[in-house]
């Protein structure tokens, strides 16, 4: 199970985390991030032999890009595409390819239910970015397109958000969303890698298959998180 996090979104804890990571998503100015720190994380995963990835976002630093914009699916995809380019060079100036392709925040949930959206990505994966990784959402819009495209995928479970029935994630707005306690996120990481299942927010459990786990690297306790499920289990 490969485990991976979002970094260089401005924190001071990147070193911190990436020993203990397989791969990671870095913020390429959409929602966080500029030149300087996707050079800074890129470094970093290369001492640490990290996969690096790129977290491409709504052009959206003033909410993270956590809110959905009200932009044409043509300047999105633009967009997308330069976010992810721009890290692609600095990538290929370091001598650190590229891994993967992980999309961040309002983006990647909408790209999950909304076909549209969905097909844009795809297009743009076939079209500039084919050979690389697609880390995703199971049971999602987004995945049965890329795999009919023929598009490399990986299978994504976050290890430290609550889920709804549908498989979504709960909303940042409601307080159960996000796990910050070490150990309830290490049981449901067990449910997932052990039993192939979530506990939802309403109680019921949903089967699940994940190739790849997620820890933000902006939760208040992401070191804590990820030393115990290092600790506790075997990959």
């Amino acid at each position: 199970m490969d485990i991976n996090c979002d970094l260089g979104e401005g924190l001071d804890n990147d070193a911190k985390l990436m020993p203990f990571l397989d791969s990671c998503n870095i913020a390429c100015g959409g929602h966080a991030g500029d030149e300087e720190s996707m050079r800074h994380t890129v470094r970093l995963a290369k001492i640490f032999k990290v996969k690096p990835g790129a977290h491409p976002s709504y052009p959206d630093t003033l909410h993270f890009g956590r809110k959905v914009m009200d932009i044409s699916i043509q300047v999105l995809k633009a967009q997308v595409i330069h976010q992810i380019q721009t890290l692609i060079k600095i990538c290929e100036e370091e001598k650190y390819p590229l891994h993967h392709i992980k999309p961040h925040g309002a983006l990647y949930n909408e790209l999950a239910k909304n076909h549209e959206l969905a097909l844009m990505f795809c297009d743009l994966m076939e079209e500039n970015f084919f050979n690389y990784v697609l880390y995703c959402p199971p049971h999602s819009i987004i995945e049965e397109i890329a795999r009919q495209r023929g598009i490399t995928v990986m299978l994504e479970v976050f290890a430290d958000r609550n889920y709804n029935e549908d498989y979504s994630l709960v909303s940042r707005t409601q307080p159960d969303a996000v796990l910050t306690d070490k150990e309830e996120a290490l049981a449901h990481v067990k449910r997932i890698m052990e039993e192939k299942r979530i506990k939802t927010l309403s109680g019921l459990f949903i089967s699940i298959y994940a190739d790849t786990l997620c820890i933000h690297g902006d939760n208040p306790n992401a070191l804590e998180i990820l030393k115990l499920i290092r600790k506790s289990l075997t990959f």
